[in-house]
């Protein structure tokens, strides 16, 4: 009988925003929520395990703008105030409740978690919390593995295999600066896959990649084993599918774990709930109101019609759900193990977001899914070690695909983003030629190429498309993708024009100062 295996695999991304110090943006605290319930909770969870030798293995991309936003320091001092902020907010709110029985212990353990949170950003890692993970990483805990610079959709830049390069590139240096050794593999962004794309991958020696279901399902030839075995592409990267029943008990709206009625509500905060007066420090400097993170009820009833958030309660049934979890998963890999001759394995790829932002359980339930898989012998796994143990696999290629919305490309072109394509083709081309025609530029020019890469790289970011579509801070997406041209712009006509403005270039290395190393020549047509 074959072994079977599980692999998870945690995606943390954020698209890269960055404003002045004296500037408030909503759209910054992205970062600091999900670094507040998501990205410390879940790195207490794995030191945790790690600390009382629970066994496991588990695979993390950490996305290069995500990167670049974590080592920032004006975003580093921001999200530590952001903290400090949000603590006076729970002292308020233990003197508010002082009267409510059932609301105090909740504001009691907000209070705690953001105490818990200070102390382990400030004080044990120095605003630093990569390091954490790079030593799980060390430690053999983690497999952490890379995206393309600003999570393009790659797709849908097929055509120009430059940008495709760029990306790739520049990505994998910014993985290498900070964990100080190659990426085994790539999350590609939104899983979007196209015919060759492996080809590109193996240039950069990346070892495997993610997409979605289907995308192995109606691969070239069809795959023996279906999802439940990666295959190798042309280029000698390895395939691996998201398993699709995982999916369902996660993500599935209706029927995941998620939308429990005893799991605390999204939805429900108090940066809506109570008096402006009271709440005006903790939200929107022009009184628009916003999450707080405070937020006291679960998932109950319609609208406002909810019931009081019981957190032992949720507790429980996070603890349930794991051990459904792992029930159905050892139940799905001895049926498979019994049919097959290879060995098996399911990929369970999550957004890393999901697990303590939208799903406020997620940590703990994650925490008990190890815990009980090393109880009952059921093997966490890496996409590397499986590799390591099954060199020989079936010769395919994946077909076109995406884990978005109808599974190819309509989520990130159809008609309310379809407009930016032509502009980021034609200024895509300008930076090939900037690339291509300057091989020995002067300092000045040297550095106003690099800052043209870094803003036609920004502005093909996946995000400002995926929110176009959504409908959700529209108004954003569309001034951020129109900056980003209208500066590549400009520093192209200087460049050309050998009139270049040096105080307004360093304003735009102090204000886009992703990728500080960033070699222009990755657009190159030679460049590989």
């Amino acid at each position: 009988m074959s072994k079977g295996y599980l692999a998870f695999v945690l995606h943390a991304h954020l698209p890269y925003v960055r404003h002045k110090a004296e500037e408030f943006y909503i759209e910054e605290r992205w970062l600091f929520e999900a670094l507040n319930e998501t990205y410390i909770p879940l790195l207490q969870i794995l030191e945790k395990l790690r600390d009382e030798e629970v066994p496991y293995r588990l695979t993390m991309s950490f996305s290069p703008t995500l990167i670049s936003m974590l080592n920032d320091q004006l975003l580093r001092t921001k999200f530590q105030q952001y903290l400090e902020t949000s603590l006076k907010l729970a002292q308020k709110e233990i003197i508010r409740t002082k009267d409510a029985p059932d609301f105090q212990p909740l504001a009691k353990m907000y209070y705690e978690r953001l105490q818990t949170n200070y102390a382990t950003y400030v004080d044990k890692y120095s605003q630093d919390i990569l390091k954490g993970f790079k030593l799980l990483q060390e430690l053999g805990n983690l497999e952490i593995i890379t995206s393309s610079a600003t999570h393009s959709y790659l797709p849908l830049f097929s055509l120009k295999p430059e940008i495709v390069q760029a990306q790739l590139a520049a990505g994998i240096r910014t993985y290498e600066n900070v964990f100080n050794q190659k990426p085994p593999g790539i999350w590609l962004p939104e899983c979007g896959f196209f015919p060759e794309l492996d080809v590109f991958l193996a240039k950069e020696d990346l070892g495997y990649f993610f997409v979605e279901t289907h995308g192995l399902l109606f691969a070239n030839p069809r795959p023996r084993y279906g999802t439940y075995v990666p295959i190798r592409c042309p280029g000698g990267a390895a395939a691996f599918a998201r398993d699709h029943e995982s999916s369902v008990q996660v993500w599935s709206s209706t029927e995941g774990y998620p939308g429990d009625p005893w799991y605390r509500e999204f939805y429900r905060d108090i940066g809506y709930d109570l008096d402006l007066e009271y709440i005006k420090d903790f939200i929107h400097p022009d009184g628009i109101r916003l999450d707080t993170g405070f937020k006291y009820y679960r998932i109950t009833g319609e609208g406002n019609d909810k019931k009081l958030y019981l957190r032992e309660r949720a507790l429980e049934k996070a603890h349930y759900h794991a051990k459904d979890f792992l029930y159905k998963k050892r139940q799905q890999l001895t049926y498979l193990t019994n049919q097959m001759e290879e060995d098996p394995i399911i990929v369970a790829p999550y957004d890393a977001e999901l697990f303590g932002h939208w799903w406020f359980e997620g940590p703990e339930w994650l925490e008990h899914v190890i815990r009980q898989a090393a109880a009952q012998g059921i093997t966490l796994i890496t996409p590397s070690e499986y590799l390591a143990e099954h060199e020989n696999l079936q010769p395919s290629t994946p077909c076109a695909s995406s884990w978005g919305n109808g599974g190819y490309n309509s989520v990130w072109l159809d008609k309310t983003n379809n407009w930016i394509y032509k502009d980021l083709y034609q200024t895509g081309e300008k930076m090939i030629n900037l690339a291509n025609i300057f091989t020995n530029p002067t300092s000045v020019e040297k550095r106003a190429l690099n800052q043209a890469a870094r803003e036609i790289l920004l502005s093909q970011s996946s995000d400002w498309a995926f929110i176009m579509k959504t409908g959700t801070m529209v108004d954003y997406a569309k001034r951020r993708t129109l900056e980003h041209l209208e500066r590549f712009r400009k520093i192209y006509d200087s460049v050309l024009q050998h009139q270049i403005d040096e105080i307004w270039l360093k304003r735009m290395e102090k204000t886009d100062n992703i990728f500080p190393d960033i070699d222009y020549r990755i657009f190159a047509s030679n460049s590989k």
